[in-house]
């Protein structure tokens, strides 16, 4: 047996086998179902806790009846809208199965043996992943303050690197860049070296400085911005995301593409919750209230944490992460230790509904008493 699946590894592609898998948020239904538990809380996948909007849920009724039909390949009425929403063509448009996916595209497109892919300690585990999946060279520059040195990583762009990874806000920090330094590095980075910034959670974001990239298109051919509509839409079991970047990268982008890679329900959903704008104020409105409630229950309970700007708050226990969490999986609160990330004494905490974050914290206490 052992001889037969060292073959086997032999077979695979360069770097497929020393690859670790992304390993998701446990799901309550796994979580009941092993521990008997009822009741659960899920605050592990950073998920919006109001679900989605109405509208949504009415555009999903009407489309059941075309459940035998393929999807618009080319998804045409969902790239015209985010064209629209974007200010950009829908030529620069390129959709995907969750950004997870469009960020596999883009690492398949421009990444390779030989070449270099760059990204920030505490980054998200996608970007090593889909890049170690096509035998590209990983490097990874030391995080500061658990966020992005933008200098330290400017340093690091060599003749070889072809993808700079750049999560704003990052996960699963919830640390982001000024619009200032994010500029300054895309600006000073040559020509050939495709820049992401991967703008997952920015509906989020209120600070001051707070950069939009899409703004910078124009100026920079290189540039790549992807979005989500699982976080703050609500979306996240239809899996909608996209890219925008210049006609002639998401060209390459969508020869690449799948075909009917994004599903009919999931397409009308996105369209109809881009139509709700007030459901997305509710949506950060809550985010706010409970990250309050969040981090003065931590301060409360003589835990520090990484100041987010997110869904969702990192906070240190002072221990190893993982056996807290399985104490507070005993008390039905799912979370996510980051020992994956490099952050061993950290869990990752969604900001759930007042009620969750209240019992979050409530169990919080007991364990780690």
């Amino acid at each position: 047996m052992n001889d037969s699946r060292n073959r086997f590894l032999e077979m695979a592609a360069p770097g497929i086998a020393d690859l670790k898998p992304y390993i998701p948020g446990k799901p309550v239904s796994e979580l009941e179902r092993e521990l008997g538990i009822k009741d659960s809380i899920k605050l592990a996948s950073n998920e919006n806790p109001l679900g989605c909007s109405g509208r949504v849920k009415a555009a999903i009724d009407k489309e059941w009846q075309s459940l035998s039909r393929y999807p618009d390949g080319g998804g045409f009425a969902l790239r015209a809208a985010l064209a629209e929403k974007h200010g950009v063509d829908p030529s620069c448009i390129t959709l995907g199965n969750g950004s997870n996916d469009v960020l596999d595209i883009i690492a398949r497109v421009f990444l390779a043996p030989g070449r270099e892919s760059l990204f920030s300690q505490h980054a998200f585990a996608v970007y090593p992943i889909s890049s170690q999946s096509v035998g590209a060279t990983l490097k990874m520059t030391p995080a500061k303050a658990y966020g992005y040195d933008l200098e330290a990583m400017a340093q690091q762009v060599s003749e070889r690197t072809r993808v700079v990874w750049i999560a704003n806000p990052n996960n699963p920090t919830g640390t982001w860049v000024s619009a200032t330094q994010l500029q300054r590095f895309i600006a000073g980075v040559a020509d050939d070296v495709i820049v992401v910034v991967d703008e997952a959670y920015t509906e989020y974001v209120s600070e001051s400085g707070y950069p939009d990239a899409t703004r910078w298109l124009a100026d920079h051919p290189n540039l790549i911005v992807t979005r989500t509509f699982s976080k703050a839409y609500g979306l996240a079991s239809l899996r909608v995301g996209y890219a925008i970047s210049d006609p002639r990268v998401a060209d390459l982008l969508n020869r690449v593409r799948q075909p009917f890679n994004v599903n009919s329900i999931a397409m009308v959903a996105a369209l109809a919750a881009l139509e709700d704008q007030e459901f997305i104020h509710r949506s950060v409105a809550l985010n706010a209230a409970g990250m309050a409630q969040l981090t003065a229950g931590f301060r409360q309970l003589g835990l520090s944490f990484i100041p987010s700007v997110g869904n969702f708050v990192t906070v240190d226990l002072g221990c190893p992460a993982a056996a807290v969490d399985q104490a507070l999986l005993k008390e039905g609160c799912i979370t996510r230790p980051i020992g994956a990330y490099g952050l061993p004494n950290h869990l990752r905490i969604t900001v759930g509904l007042p009620e969750e974050n209240e019992r979050l914290l409530s169990a919080l206490g007991k364990v780690l008493v």
